[in-house]
């Protein structure tokens, strides 16, 4: 899946739980650029993003994460 469509679908997501779009979606972007999102929110993202993209994040997976871009790249190489 390309990496643009990913992003699309993450932004919805992001927006669901989160409740607002005031934020810029690009590569560099990490939770603490955006209002809202603290650790309870991390964990319902991160299970709605399992969800939505029918994979299962494993630890050394979500060590991996530093910012949008790398999520992105840690969900094409699952699915």
């Amino acid at each position: 899946m390309e990496a643009s469509a990913i992003k699309v679908r993450l932004k919805d997501v992001l927006v669901s739980i989160l409740d607002h779009d005031n934020f810029e979606l690009h590569d560099e972007l990490t939770a603490k650029d955006v209002d809202g999102w603290d650790s309870l929110s991390h964990m319902m993202i991160i299970t709605k993003i399992e969800e939505g993209f029918d994979i299962k994040f494993k630890l050394r997976d979500l060590n991996k994460l530093k910012n949008l871009g790398s999520l992105v790249s840690v969900i094409q190489a699952k699915i």
